[in-house]
């Protein structure tokens, strides 16, 4: 479970836009005749014609809200504002659900395969971009994150400036979380286990990896029930380590069903919806540092069966 960075929006900067805020890019110094030169070099996969379009659209702005134009002269040291658009976004016929809403804080139930947050391909068929369509709240911001393969609870706070006060709970260990997994059985471990490593960034970059050195990472293992070659287990993680409960199952030779990163396979070019992550993000608690009140969420969704 991530913690997701602090945006940090600038005065002028473009409004939420049918639920999505609008990217931004640093420029450096450099030789770039206009703005419109640096972001074709910038960005190869979005081309000229798509650029003069935004512009002439009013979707790009500097960082003080001064409209970008096609032949405006470069300058760096700046921010420039735009909208991201993908026009062959996947779509993700499953549907979040609402656990709770006040004025401080959404818990929210997110299906397997959705994204938190938009990157990539995907943009609408994200849970940040549906529950601001949804709700109505161009203010809300996500807490932490889930992968998106993964299910389960997602918190998101209503007013940006209170985040970080959600934050601290996870930096100082104080939430308690609680996930579900399907995975193999293997004889001759003892459990409750509590497993301790340090996790790096492998290769290719979005895989992590266990490596020798001081522990980085922590997490207790339980047995809820088994059958044959395979049990459910309840994953506790202390730290918040990118793929933490995938690199530590796998490391202990039990991988997650349908786990397609570790091990390793070829990925295929779609999800396939048949075959999701057998991880779900089952509760999270702890005391709402806003309100003072004991807060604890827990999903509705479940595993495949034993």
């Amino acid at each position: 479970m991530k913690v997701a960075p602090a945006p940090s929006p600038k005065a002028g900067s473009l409004p939420t836009r049918h639920g999505v805020g609008p990217s931004c890019v640093g420029l450096p110094a450099g030789p770039w005749p206009s703005f419109t030169d640096f972001l074709v070099e910038r960005f190869p996969a979005v081309t000229r014609k798509t650029w003069l379009a935004r512009m002439a659209g009013g979707l790009v702005t500097d960082e003080f809200g001064e409209p970008v134009t096609p032949e405006r002269a470069y300058r760096g040291h700046m921010r420039l504002y735009y909208y991201r658009d993908v026009p062959e976004e996947p779509d993700v016929p499953f549907d979040e659900t609402v656990l709770f809403q006040d004025a401080h804080l959404v818990a929210c139930d997110k299906p397997h395969f959705l994204p938190v947050t938009p990157s990539g391909n995907y943009l609408q068929h994200t849970l940040l971009v549906r529950l601001k369509n949804r709700l109505q709240i161009d203010t809300l911001v996500p807490i932490h994150r889930i992968d998106r393969e993964t299910a389960g609870v997602v918190l998101f706070a209503v007013q940006p400036v209170e985040r970080d006060a959600y934050q601290a709970l996870f930096r100082r260990h104080e939430v308690e979380k609680n996930y579900e997994a399907i995975a193999p059985w293997r004889a001759g471990l003892e459990f409750p286990l509590i497993r301790k490593s340090r996790i790096v960034q492998d290769q290719p970059f979005f895989r992590q990896r266990e490596v020798a050195g001081e522990p980085n990472s922590e997490t207790r293992i339980e047995v809820i029930e088994g059958e044959g070659d395979r049990a459910r287990y309840r994953l506790s993680p202390v730290t918040g380590k990118k793929h933490q409960l995938r690199v530590h199952m796998h490391a202990l030779g039990m991988p997650i069903e349908n786990d397609r990163m570790y091990p390793p396979v070829s990925p295929t070019p779609d999800d396939d919806y048949a075959l999701p992550l057998q991880l779900l993000a089952r509760s999270i608690a702890f005391v709402d540092p806003v309100t003072g009140q004991a807060r604890r969420f827990e999903s509705r969704f479940s595993l495949s069966g034993l």
